[in-house]
């Protein structure tokens, strides 16, 4: 078996398990992940310093499905299998109370089969099949408590919007295999052209989408209703990672103009949602606003020309957010929940969770010696570096100050005052969870010299401006963030960014509405068309019914009397066959007799 099948096949026959048993699902979910973990992890030791490996399956007609591991996606594979393990084993102390388990686990080791054969796809259709499962698990897990109103609210809204943007990426697949004629990603990074300045363009409307970018960033926060293991996953290697990794892996394909575009979405986006995050009041939906506001940051070192930047600060926010989400659910189980009314002090009571939430937040703040402060460096160089360096320095240098801000304040919020703590249930496995993310949140920046030396990615420029700049915005930050409320550093804009600066009510009323009335539309126009054609079956089989009692009544009638009129003309003529000689012969002279009589008459 190919090695490059592994990541992906360990998960889904974990998947498969899980519901055909309907039991021991932590167990089999868990195995399946760390076993994918081990097979990822000799993936890469396989390619990083030899040829990519290629799998060919069948697929549609000179076109086979590809799984295609080379250092940039064998890379992606262990980041994605490390959080999934991590997370998975912080899940079998968090969920150990919940209902449906084998249904969360399942369908966690679906996510995770689905994502690694996105990251490992190497042609345009497997890649578009496994964005399609990543959207639907996420659906699934956003809504696992279906029950509340909240949560069904916000897996249809996650649905709708990164639906309504997949459709740049299905349209972005269609003209790059019609223009190249082949579906294999290498291939169609490798033409230029009109067709791929369009392309390039659809390709950012579905990253938008799938990475909550502007004006697409509200469905993100309100994905919060789900159990917090599945915001850890989501938020940092699977579903909101996938926009940023089909840009890092399209870089070849994009024009000046497309990154121009690219690095200006992101960077809106860090500075809106930074707003965002630091006027929100619940830790949980902090964290998710700053998400959105991260990978803006990695759409701004696209923009810049340097996807190993964007790539560079991927992974650290991969271990640096998953943490943060695994403390956030810690902290919840202790409270009863993540508004920060109830989480005040809750640091002191739950000391090793708050530190691993404190260093992962210093490391997203951008403080060294920590992982964020090397990838922010990279983003902010890059951007500082690019042709639109006097839009794109700005907006990256904001993104950090807003990052330092908002963690700042979450860490005074959760350091400061006081309140009852309840026992956590499941903690020990919790804790493994939370600290197993915190060592590469905090060292990985030891790693990325190694990573840049074995990728084929334009190296990250060099400059002690950026560090500079970088570190200053990152501690002025904190300093504001730490004692200066929220109110205060917004000023007017502060009741806006509570709304998630919506305009006009947001995309709720401009987007969500007009698509679910003409949902109901579509709806009516189906049960009114199914209605038609009950309608035209019903006069089929009134006719049918004529037409059966026509021929019962009518022409069988008529057949049935004919048959009975030649029975009994049989009947009769067979009376006259006596069996009598003399009659025989008396009969045939009568009936001579009479011809003969006719014949003379005529004649």
């Amino acid at each position: 078996m190919s090695p490059v099948l592994l990541p992906v096949l360990l998960p889904l026959l974990a998947a498969a398990a899980i519901l055909v048993l309907r039991r021991g699902g932590p167990a089999l979910a868990l195995g399946g992940a760390v076993l994918g973990l081990g097979a990822s992890l000799w993936l890469l030791a396989r390619v990083a310093g030899g040829p990519a490996e290629t799998l060919l399956l069948p697929g549609l007609p000179e076109m086979p499905l590809r799984l295609t591991a080379e250092p940039l996606t064998a890379l992606l594979a262990v980041a994605v299998a490390t959080v999934g393990t991590f997370v998975l084993t912080y899940a079998v102390g968090y969920m150990q109370r919940e209902s449906g388990l084998p249904r969360f686990c399942a369908v966690m080791s679906l996510f995770l089969a689905a994502m690694q054969a996105l990251v490992l796809a190497g042609d345009w259709i497997l890649l578009l099949a496994a964005w399609e499962l990543i959207g639907l698990c996420s659906y699934l897990l956003i809504g696992f408590w279906f029950q509340r109103p909240e949560a069904a609210d916000a897996a249809g809204r996650a649905f709708l919007y990164t639906r309504s943007a997949d459709l740049g990426l299905y349209v972005a697949i269609f003209i790059l295999i019609g223009s190249t004629g082949t579906s294999e990603i290498a291939a169609t990074l490798a033409t230029d052209g009109g067709a791929t300045v369009a392309a390039g363009l659809l390709l950012l409307m579905a990253a938008m989408g799938k990475s909550a970018q502007v004006p697409l960033q509200d469905w993100l926060m309100r994905a919060m209703a789900g159990p917090t293991p599945v915001s850890a996953l989501l938020h940092s290697a699977t579903l909101v990672a996938a926009g940023a990794i089909l840009l890092i892996r399209s870089a070849p394909l994009l024009s000046p103009g497309v990154l121009l575009a690219i690095g200006l979405v992101g960077g809106i986006t860090t500075v809106a949602a930074g707003v965002i995050a630091l006027a929100e009041r619940d830790l949980k939906r902090l964290l998710a606003a700053s998400t959105a506001s991260q990978y803006g940051l990695m759409l701004v070192a696209v923009g810049a020309g340097v996807p190993l930047a964007a790539l560079l600060h991927l992974l650290a926010h991969a271990a640096i957010k998953s943490t943060l989400f695994l403390a956030a659910g810690d902290f919840q189980h202790a409270r009863g929940g993540t508004g920060f009314d109830q989480l005040e002090g809750v640091g002191r009571a739950r000391p090793w969770a708050f530190a691993g939430f404190a260093l992962a937040a210093l490391a997203l703040a951008g403080i060294p010696p920590l992982s964020g402060f090397f990838s922010k460096d990279a983003v902010i160089a890059a951007a500082l570096s690019a042709q639109g360096a006097a839009w794109l320095g700005p907006l990256a240098l904001a993104g950090t100050l807003l990052t330092g801000g908002y963690m700042a304040r979450a860490l005074r919020l959760l350091w400061r005052g006081s309140g009852e703590t309840r026992p956590v249930a499941g903690s020990a496995w919790m804790t493994v969870g939370v600290w197993g993310l915190v060592i590469p949140a905090t060292t990985l920046g030891l790693a990325f010299g190694p990573i840049e030396a074995v990728l084929d990615l334009p190296a990250v420029p060099a400059g002690a401006v950026a560090v500079l700049l970088g570190l200053l915005a990152a501690v002025s930050g904190l300093g504001l963030g730490w004692l200066a409320p929220a109110p205060r550093l917004l000023g007017p804009i502060y009741p806006w960014a509570r709304r998630g600066l919506a305009i006009g009510g947001g995309l709720t009323v401009w987007v969500g509405r007009p698509a679910m009335a003409a949902a109901r539309g579509c709806e009516w126009l189906e049960g009114r068309l199914y209605a038609a054609v009950l309608d035209v079956g019903r006069a089929g089989l009134s006719v049918a019914r004529l037409a059966r009692a026509s021929d019962e009544r009518r022409i069988d009638g008529m057949i049935f009397a004919l048959v009975a009129g030649m029975r009994a003309l049989g009947d009769r003529a067979r009376a006259l066959q006596s069996g009598l000689i003399h009659r025989e012969l008396a009969v045939s002279v009568s009936v001579a007799a009479v011809g003969l009589v006719v014949l003379l008459v005529i004649l």
